[in-house]
């Protein structure tokens, strides 16, 4: 069984979840985020054998907690990734930061 943590995502111009920033954790300590695609991570949390969660900073307190589980949803054309399904704006986990507007320079 392997734990795993969601804390962001990548849309294209359509708005449209394209990618997902996924942790490990791993003896308690979590890694850095690693740029995964829709379907790797759909795959990911399809495995009864893993447990996925949404992973949330609070500004206030500048720490990370954990949030809600995470399932798979087959959708009208695809599958996709949802928080519990109760009609919140986080179902689609549209609410995790959106690291389209993140670049990184490297000198």
């Amino acid at each position: 069984m392997a734990t795993y943590r969601i804390s962001g995502v990548w849309k294209n111009t359509s708005n449209v979840i394209t990618h997902y920033a996924i942790h490990i954790v791993n003896d308690g300590m979590i890694s850095r985020a690693k740029k995964t695609t829709k379907n790797q991570a759909v795959a990911l949390v399809e495995n009864n054998k893993n447990i996925v969660t949404t992973y949330l900073w609070n500004y206030r307190t500048n720490v990370w907690n954990i949030g809600e589980s995470v399932h798979v949803v087959d959708g009208a054309n695809s599958k996709f990734l949802r928080s519990n399904a109760d009609n919140k704006v986080s179902d689609n986990l549209d609410h995790l930061i959106n690291f389209n507007y993140i670049t990184i320079n490297v000198d």
